[in-house]
C-alpha cells in the first residue's frame, strides 16, 4: 500500500497527486475488479455476445519501430466514470445549435472515446464528428440561409464542439487525430453557400431523391447518391471560375480541389432536408464507401522479409518467421474493416512481389485477414469490424463495439499485377457484417483498469 506521508519527505506536488490518486484507485476500485471481473464471466456464460478478451489490455503502440510499453498515464483518472462528463467552456460566439443534435454528440463521444479515438478513427471516430459537423451546420441554415461558417465563427464553433465532446469523455485531440481545421466548416473554395443560390444552381429534387435514403452496400458499387452529389458539386464549382482546369486534358474535374469544397456544401444542403438520425445514416454510410476503398494502415520497411522470402525460398521457417515480425507490426496500428483488410493484403502482397517474394507467402505463412487488424486479448485474435457503419456502445460493462473474431478468411495472394479497383470486383466473399455466430463485442471494462494498475506500480518504482 502507498504511503501518504510522501508530502512530508519533499515529494513535488504533482507526485504527491498522483500517488493519492493512485492510493484511492486501489482502494475503492479493486474491489470494484473483483466483483465486475466475476459478473462478466457469469454474464459471459449466459450471454450469446460476451467477450473475455477486453481491448484495454492492448498497448498502444506505434506504427514503425520497437514496440513500446503499456503508457500507464492513458489511464482515466481515478474515481470518474468511462463517460467522464464536465461542463464544457464554451466561447458563447458560436451560432450552431447544439440542442438540436443532443443525441449525435453524445454518440461522437463515445465514438471518440479517450482511449479508443486514434484507433478507431478511420472508420468509427472521424466519421461520426465529420457526420455531426455536417448535420448541425446543415440545420443551422435554416436559419442563417447560408450552408457555411464565416472564418471567425467557424474557429469558435470547432473549438465549442470539442470542448462538449471532451467534456462528455471523448479525447482531446480529435481536431489532430481527425484532420479537422476550423476551416472546413467553413464554404472554403467554393463560390456557393448561399441556401438560394444552391435552390437556382442545383436540381434539388434529383438530389433528394438520389440521396435521402440509401442502401449501404448497394450505394458503395452504383453509386447513385455519390454521382448526384458530384453532379451538382461540380456545377457549383464550375459558377465561380476556371479554377477546374477542365480544358486540360490531364485534370479531372472530380479531383479538383474547388469540386471537393462544393461537395462538402452539398452534403450540409443533403443533411439539412433530412432528420439526424436519417441524415447521420446516409453521411455514414457515404463515409464509409470511400473508407472501405483504401487500406489505412502504414507499411514498414520490408527489408527482413525480402532477405527471408525472395528469390525464392529456400528456408520456410526463417521466411515465415520475418513475415510474422513483419505482421506484427501491422497489428499495432489500428482496428480495420475486413474490406480494409482485404485491401490492406492485396497492398502487402504487390509490395512484396516487387521485393521479389513470387510465392503465395500468405498461405505458405497462414496469414489471414485479421492479421492486418489490431489484435485482441491474450488469444492474440484480430478484430475486423464490419464494413458498414457502426458505432461505439457504452453501458454498465464499460464501452464496446462489435468485432468479427471467428470468421478466419485466408488472405488471398493477388494472381495479377494490379490490385483491384473496387471492393464490388473483390474474388473472396466478405459479410457486411459478421455473421450472428461469431460477432462479439469488444469491452473495455474494470478489468482494464487493474491492468494500468499494475502499469503504475511499476512506474512508480521506477521513479521513487
Amino acid at each position: 500500500m502507498l504511503s501518504l506521508s510522501a508530502r512530508e519527505k519533499g515529494m513535488k506536488p504533482q507526485l504527491f497527486h498522483f500517488l493519492l490518486h493512485l492510493f484511492l484507485f486501489q482502494l475503492f476500485l479493486l474491489p470494484l475488479f473483483a466483483l465486475e471481473s466475476h459478473s462478466s464471466r457469469s454474464d459471459h456464460q449466459l450471454g450469446p455476445v460476451a467477450l473475455d478478451n477486453h481491448v484495454g489490455s492492448i498497448p498502444i503502440f506505434p506504427p514503425l519501430g520497437a514496440p513500446q510499453p503499456l503508457l500507464p498515464l492513458l489511464a482515466p483518472a481515478p474515481l470518474t466514470p468511462f463517460t467522464n462528463t464536465s461542463v464544457p467552456k464554451l466561447s458563447g460566439l458560436c451560432t450552431l445549435n447544439f440542442s438540436a443534435a443532443d443525441s449525435l454528440i453524445s454518440v461522437t463521444a463515445i465514438d471518440c472515446w479517450e482511449f479508443f479515438a486514434p484507433l478507431l478513427a478511420n472508420v468509427i471516430c472521424c466519421p461520426q464528428l465529420e457526420a455531426t459537423l455536417t448535420i448541425l451546420i446543415g440545420h443551422s441554415s435554416k436559419d442563417t440561409d447560408v450552408l457555411a461558417l464565416n472564418g471567425t465563427v467557424a474557429k469558435h464553433c470547432l473549438s465549442d464542439v470539442e470542448q462538449i465532446l471532451m467534456g462528455q469523455g471523448a479525447s482531446n485531440n480529435l481536431s489532430r487525430i481527425c484532420s479537422i481545421r476550423s476551416s472546413n466548416l467553413t464554404e472554403a473554395s467554393c463560390p456557393v453557400k448561399k441556401v438560394n443560390d444552391f435552390y437556382n444552381m442545383v436540381d434539388t429534387s434529383k438530389l433528394l431523391t438520389a440521396c435521402e435514403k440509401i442502401d449501404p452496400v448497394k450505394e458503395c458499387c452504383y453509386q447513385i447518391c455519390q454521382n448526384a452529389i458530384l453532379e451538382a458539386a461540380t456545377t457549383m464549382a464550375s459558377n465561380g471560375s476556371d479554377v477546374l482546369g477542365i480544358d486540360s486534358p490531364n485534370v479531372l474535374p472530380e479531383h479538383s480541389v474547388q469540386v471537393n469544397d462544393c461537395r462538402n456544401i452539398v452534403l450540409r444542403w443533403v443533411a439539412s432536408k433530412l432528420e439526424p438520425a436519417r441524415a447521420k445514416k446516409v453521411l455514414r454510410g457515404l463515409s464509409n464507401c470511400n473508407a472501405n476503398k483504401v487500406c489505412p494502415l502504414v507499411f514498414p520497411d520490408m527489408k527482413q522479409v525480402a532477405m527471408g522470402c525472395g528469390n525464392g525460398i529456400s528456408n520456410k521457417i526463417a521466411c515465415c518467421n520475418a513475415m510474422e515480425s513483419y505482421v506484427s507490426h501491422l497489428q499495432k496500428q489500428r482496428f480495420i474493416t475486413n474490406l480494409q483488410a482485404l485491401n490492406c493484403a492485396e497492398t502487402l502482397a504487390m509490395k512484396l512481389k516487387k521485393s521479389n517474394i513470387t510465392e503465395d507467402v500468405y498461405s505458405l505463412c497462414h496469414i489471414s485477414l485479421k492479421d492486418f487488424s489490431l489484435q485482441v486479448g491474450n488469444q492474440e485474435a484480430g478484430c475486423l469490424l464490419p464494413s458498414l457503419p457502426s458505432d461505439a456502445t457504452f453501458d454498465r460493462t464499460g464501452i464496446s463495439f462489435l468485432c468479427d473474431l471467428n470468421d478466419n478468411i485466408p488472405a488471398p495472394w493477388p494472381s495479377t499485377s494490379k490490385i483491384a479497383s473496387s471492393s464490388c470486383n473483390k474474388s473472396v466473399n466478405i459479410p457486411a457484417l459478421p455473421a450472428a455466430a461469431s460477432d462479439q463485442s469488444c469491452l473495455y471494462s474494470h478489468d482494464v483498469l487493474f491492468f494500468l494498475l499494475v502499469a503504475m506500480s511499476f512506474l512508480l518504482m521506477a521513479i521513487m
